[in-house]
């Protein structure tokens, strides 16, 4: 229920309560439509879901209180007061009952609340946020001082970040930036101000908000590169004074927007950023690559930088192929190499010593290229317990790999070659080396693939200096040259839905739009405003100016849209707001570009040949785009693009607990689990779902305790209506096929890749892990991550439960799978393997959901429940499992990272 705090009376009993006094003092307007909405959640909450009796409950509270003490502007606690007497007075005793239970759990968290926060008074974004979120933001973001005292609350951490974003946007501005250049200004009058920082602390404000000591910072950083571009037409001096005597007040104004972007929690961005942006470490991306070359000064070189990256609070990836096998000899020293994974080590080692910004442990990802000689050995180096725990490990897969794999003459003969002359050294069964991957990642979920061919099919950057992209981020969803970096973002789509007249919830493209364009904004800037951990980074992110928007909130938005995740409606839907994510925030790349220039590299581009990086775009048939891609394409080749790669979906974990919605493009992974702690237990239900459940009358103990049992799922509970065993799929639900084709969905338009993980029960072969990494190549997907259930030994969160027996319920491939591949594959040898799939464990046939949901077909809740199988092994692991290294609980594996569902600690940089 929605606490009673701010009200503005529409009532109409003559004498209006025009003010409330709130909890801290203050005084503002009343709202009679608060009082309504708590009444009607605690009738809700008693089987009474009745919006017309509340609001004539609310109209007598607001008629008593008027007909009381009109001289005294009445508290929130009179209300209250007052509230809990008419519903008595109403013969709603249970209601009564609910409301004043309800009143002592605000108390009690409000109190919570302030100890989580270190305050003694909550302010408008603390009573916003729920419980959980605070405490994600109270463990990892808010900054302490020096005795670890949280010294902000959540509302200051989003002020400094909008401040140092904003900062980009004034020394753009006109009257100080000019595209063309051709000014000469001091930069050492600029440098000599890094020596004052303390100095100006707090002491410059662009409207009400203060620029802090290293808001100031980023300001002469960033100043100063625009000035070597001879770009700035005034002096550093005369900024600072344009600043003092307000000349740049308007920017309050964006600085608003960007804070509000924030906190409605529609947008935000990856971890460092919320972490550093104004504060000491200023680094604010969350993902790198470094280079790992065959000499020793590069290697340490590499390790000393990755060091610094985790010291900021980045992760890194690396692609170790360049490296001598094991074995090979050494000239320099007549030695003999000890290959790629013995110089792994190093970074692991590295890994555990240097936590990330002082609050987590790094996060890596190994790659070996398939065509290097020790790639049997990396292939299998995770499968023993706590080897290489602080890394992700990917076999990098390019083209000539996949032709001597599906070799139609039966051929699979593949050449392994020498990092250093690329002269061939023996070969292989490409069947051989990819049934091995499979069995290992059967085994313990690694190694992931990556597809280098797909990633570099429409690489904008492939003719230019770089060549082909080699490498990724830990998770695998950013491609990036060596010393690039990436900065991430993710719009949540939970809060794009309106209410129609009906009550049903529509989804609004108006908003979506504005939200994209705005974020990329906000992104870019982000560059700008950066402090780099490594010289070499800053040059290269520079180059290319690569920003990665995505997305979060997918199967809570498809739950409020009553829309099944695997079904066509379900990848119709998603393949629409795939594809407004890149080309909106392009569009208006394009449009910054004409502002502020296009990135260095775009005249030595393709983009320059109307080239882009976005499969769609030339894969899909044009009448089925949403947008005008064409005229889009003239744009950039006449204006140029400011970020050669503006969209990745990242993981995240944090972020989603922050924003109180589900992660990713994943679908969610259990609608209800149990949590037991020493107090008792409880259950974490999906709010949507839950929201449902008490809306149908069917919320109660014993149906959640029946579904956490059942692998978290509703399917096959005869309690549960057909309509909403459709609609709130888990990842359990959705067959691995119909996994590979929603991240195939948004692959078509997401110019970088996809965090996202392909789940699979415990008892799929390791034929269905090869047939997963075959169909997610065809499908254009540029990487992938297979997790079986029970494949590993450290596994934290198991869906099955030790007793449950059989699941009650089969998963099949979607009928839009099955049709899709029958129709789009066109490799025989895949879809010989695919066919087999279906045939053996069925196609299943999609029920429509009826548009108007029949109340009547849903069953009373059973007064006693049926004997339940024991507690999914969720809730009971061994003592030596994998734990968060920050709260101590367990982690699940999920977009490919370990991820805390008690903190939001994720494995992976980005969020």
């Amino acid at each position: 229920m929605a606490g009673v705090t701010e009200f503005n009376s529409n009532s109409n009993s003559g004498t209006l309560i025009a003010k409330i006094r709130k909890r801290d003092g203050r005084i503002v307007n009343f709202e009679q439509s608060k009082i309504s909405n708590a009444i009607y959640k605690a009738l809700v909450a008693t089987g009474k879901p009745d919006y017309p009796l509340a609001e004539r409950l609310a109209a007598k509270v607001v008629q008593k209180m008027v007909q009381g003490e009109k001289s005294v502007i009445p508290s929130v606690e009179d209300v209250q007061d007052m509230v809990e007497s008419i519903l008595i007075e109403e013969g709603l005793s249970e209601t009564a009952k609910a409301y004043i239970l309800y009143r002592h759990e605000r108390r009690k968290l409000r109190d919570e609340k302030m100890k989580i926060l270190n305050k003694r008074d909550l302010d408008e974004v603390d009573k916003a946020f729920d419980i959980n979120s605070l405490r994600v933001l109270a463990a990892r973001y808010l900054l302490r001082d020096s005795n670890n005292e949280i010294i902000e609350g959540p509302k200051q951490m989003f002020e400094r970040v909008a401040t140092l974003v904003a900062i980009a946007d004034v020394l753009h501005d006109p009257a100080v930036f000019n595209l063309a250049g051709g000014h000469t200004q001091s930069i050492e009058e600029a440098e000599r101000y890094y020596a004052k920082l303390d100095d100006f602390d707090n002491k410059l404000h662009i409207g009400d908000y203060y620029l802090n000591k290293y808001h100031f910072e980023a300001m002469i950083r960033h100043y100063i590169h625009c000035a070597q571009q001879g770009q700035m037409k005034v002096s550093f001096k005369e900024l600072l004074r344009m600043i003092a005597e307000n000349k740049m007040a308007q920017y309050e104004e964006q600085i608003k927007t960007y804070y509000n972007l924030m906190v409605s929690r529609d947008f935000l961005p990856n971890t460092p950023t919320l972490m550093n942006a104004g504060a000491r470490l200023g680094q604010l991306s969350a993902c790198f690559v470094l280079d790992m070359p065959d000499d020793m000064a590069g290697i340490m070189k590499s390790s000393t930088d990755a060091a610094m990256i985790f010291k900021s609070g980045g992760g890194v990836g690396i692609n170790y192929s360049d490296l001598r096998p094991e074995g090979d000899i050494v000239a320099s020293t007549s030695g003999v190499a000890s290959g790629p994974t013995s110089f792994m080590r190093i970074i692991d080692t590295i890994t555990d010593v240097v936590k990330q910004g002082g609050k987590r442990r790094g996060a890596n990802m190994g790659i070996l290229e398939a065509w290097h000689p020790d790639i049997e050995k990396f292939v299998t180096a995770k499968t023993k317990p706590g080897v290489f725990e602080n890394f992700n490990v990917s076999v990098g897969i390019w083209e000539d790999f996949w032709q001597a794999l599906v070799n139609k003459e039966g051929n699979h003969k593949y050449t392994l070659r020498s990092p250093r002359s690329r002269e061939p050294v023996r070969q292989i069964d490409a069947q051989q080396l990819i049934d091995l991957i499979a069995l290992s990642a059967w085994r313990s979920a690694e190694p992931g693939v990556i597809f280098f061919d797909n990633i570099n099919k429409y690489n904008p950057l492939i003719n230019a200096r770089h060549g082909p992209l080699r490498a990724t981020n830990p998770c695998g969803e950013q491609s990036l040259y060596p010393y690039e970096s990436c900065n991430l973002g993710s719009i949540n789509l939970a809060n794009f839905v309106k209410r129609k007249a009906d009550g049903a919830y529509e989804f609004d493209w108006q908003r979506y739009e504005q939200a994209i364009r705005l974020a990329t904004r906000f992104l870019d800037n982000i560059i700008d405003m950066n402090k780099y951990p490594v010289e070499e980074i800053k040059v290269a992110t520079k180059e290319t100016r690569r920003i990665g928007l995505g997305i979060m909130g997918i199967a809570d938005l498809l739950f409020l849209l009553k829309i099944p995740y695997n079904s066509k409606d379900g990848y119709e839907f998603m393949n629409k707001l795939a594809e407004a994510v890149s080309y909106l925030s392009m569009d208006e790349s394009v449009a910054i570009a004409r502002a502020r220039g296009p990135f260095p590299m775009f005249k030595d581009s393709d983009y320059v040949k109307g080239r882009i990086p976005v499969a769609g775009y030339y894969e899909l048939p044009k009448e089925t785009h949403t947008y005008d891609w064409d005229t889009l394409v003239e744009k950039i080749k006449k204006y140029g693009i400011r970020n050669s790669w503006t969209s990745t979906i990242a993981p995240t974990g944090t972020l989603s607990m922050i924003a109180d919605t589900a992660n990713g493009v994943e679908p969610v992974f259990a609608l209800v689990y149990e949590k037991r702690v020493t107090v008792g237990r409880f259950f974490y239900t999906d709010k949507v779902f839950e929201s449902m459940l008490k809306e149908n009358g069917l919320y109660n103990d014993e149906i959640l305790t029946k579904i956490a049992n059942n692998y978290g799922s509703v399917r096959g509970l005869p309690e549960i209506p057909e309509w909403m065993q459709r609609i709130f799929v888990t990842a359990i639900d959705i067959h691995w096929t119909d996994h590979v084709m929603a991240q195939a969905v948004w692959q078509k338009w997401i110019s970088n890749a996809i965090a996202k993980t392909i789940n699979m029960p415990g008892d799929v072969t390791a034929e269905d892990v090869k047939c997963a990494y075959l169909l997610s190549h065809e499908l254009g997907l540029k990487g992938v991550t297979v997790f079986r259930d029970g494949s590993r030994h450290e596994q934290v969160l198991h869906i099955t439960g030790k007793n449950t027996g059989e699941k009650a319920f089969a998963v099949k491939p979607s009928r839009y799978i099955a049709d899709y591949v029958s129709t789009n594959i066109k490799e025989p040898y895949v879809l010989e393997q695919m066919q087999k799939i279906f045939k053996e464990s069925g196609v299943e046939e999609e029920k429509p959901v009826p548009k108007e949901i029949p109340l009547q077909e849903i069953p009373a809740a059973p007064k006693k429940p049926a004997p339940q199988p024991a507690v999914p092994q969720m809730a009971m692991m061994d003592a030596d499992e994998d734990r968060c290294p920050t709260c101590n609980a367990r982690l699940i594996i999920t977009e490919g990272c370990n991820v805390c569902i008690e903190c939001g600690f994720s494995g992976c940089g980005s969020g």
